[in-house]
């Protein structure tokens, strides 16, 4: 069977954000394998600003699941992990999204692959830059880098340690 790579987005603003990052990343194994973690930025809220900042990270894994399946293991993470329903760009305690699966474009009614918004989000592409600036986006036909370099990131900073996420 095929090993797949996916590249996932992970997000929190509600309760111990730094814990609830690294427990959705536990929470991927066996079938999920992380190869690579970016650091960990605090990022202002997008979409809907009155609510607390973010932490993001992106992850690089390797996955026997297809792109479908590996969305519903993102989704029963974050359900496992305590995430209501809510309205969009609210506040939540946990946020996974596939940004990226091999080099697929997949546009269904569930799944659209490249994330439809990260070339517009610095809180995804800082994380993405760290493990995978060459990463070549299929539609846009530019690198992380690239994409980057065109994204305004004021008001994000990398998280050093625990006490200065979540103090």
């Amino acid at each position: 069977m095929k090993e797949n790579c996916v590249l996932i987005g992970l997000g929190s603003n509600l309760g111990g954000r730094q814990k609830m990052l690294a427990s959705a990343i536990e929470k991927l194994l066996p079938e999920i394998r992380p190869i690579a973690l970016s650091r960990i930025f605090e990022t202002p809220p997008w979409g809907f600003t009155d609510q607390p900042a973010f932490l993001n990270q992106a992850i690089q894994a390797q996955t026997r699941l297809s792109a479908q399946e590996t969305l519903d293991a993102l989704k029963r993470i974050e359900i496992d992990l305590g995430r209501q329903p809510n309205f969009r760009y609210g506040p939540r305690v946990i946020d996974l999204d596939i940004l990226f699966f091999n080099d697929d474009v997949i546009n269904t009614d569930t799944l659209v692959i490249p994330h439809p918004e990260l070339t517009r989000r610095a809180f995804v592409l800082l994380p993405l830059l760290d493990i995978a600036p060459d990463y070549f986006h299929p539609l846009e036909k530019k690198s992380i880098r690239e994409l980057a370099q065109m994204v305004n990131s004021d008001g994000i900073y990398e998280i050093m340690g625990l006490e200065d996420a979540d103090g």
